[in-house]
């Protein structure tokens, strides 16, 4: 057998929440879990004081299937299949969102990103690979992407890294793994522990606002 990989175009979906004041506004695009749909990540940044004064933008995986227990139409980011063609196809899809968005809301100010679980690994992908300047990642429940060298990581500039201390996905041995490799990238990491399992809790919501609060000019 001889394996075979063609790139061809396909379609994403993404979901928009204008800020509820007219005029440019900073830009919080999130990145759902596994199994998730766009809207799940939309509810989840809604939930944060404040979101309402930012353009919230949720992009969806590109990678859909049936959630067979409710029949809904929900997405992944990649597999372990044709894992690096996946990477660049997927920092390429968001890097097309963005242009979108662009043109659609021109003036956009300050830029954060905000990932769930699997969602997490592409929020810091594109935060080291879009053209844009990020402002910062918030990081729930998931991990820093292997491939990411320090010199990539040092774009992230800032970031909120959160871990459940009941999490059995993303240990607190990964956490501090990972808190620490960001800070070796020069990375100002604000780390949150909090009681709670593999979730974007209410703790991580008031974390999140005040983030957001320092990052939007």
């Amino acid at each position: 057998m001889i394996e075979r990989a063609i790139a061809t175009g396909t379609h994403g979906r993404y979901v928009i929440e204008p800020p509820a004041s007219a005029g440019p506004a900073p830009v919080l695009v999130g990145f759902h879990g596994y199994g998730e749909g766009a809207e799940a990540q939309l509810d989840r940044m809604r939930r944060i004081p404040g979101a309402d004064r930012w353009l919230l933008v949720s992009i969806q995986g590109l990678h859909r299937f049936y959630q067979r227990r409710a029949n809904e139409v929900v997405a992944s980011w990649m597999t372990r299949q044709d894992r690096e063609l996946a990477i660049g196809d997927n920092l390429a899809y968001v890097q097309a969102v963005l242009d979108a968005v662009d043109r659609e809301y021109p003036g956009a100010m300050s830029l954060v990103l905000a990932g769930f679980s699997q969602g997490v690994a592409m929020t810091f992908r594109a935060a080291a690979g879009l053209s844009r300047r990020v402002e910062g990642v918030i990081a729930v429940g998931g991990d820093v992407p292997p491939e990411l060298e320090p010199g990539a990581l040092e774009r992230v500039s800032r970031a909120l890294v959160c871990h459940g201390t009941r999490d059995e996905f993303y240990t607190s041995a990964i956490f501090e793994r990972d808190v620490q490799r960001l800070r070796d990238a020069s990375v100002t990491v604000s780390p949150l522990e909090f009681d709670g399992g593999h979730e974007w809790s209410d703790t991580v919501v008031r974390a999140a606002s005040v983030f957001l609060r320092e990052r939007r000019r």
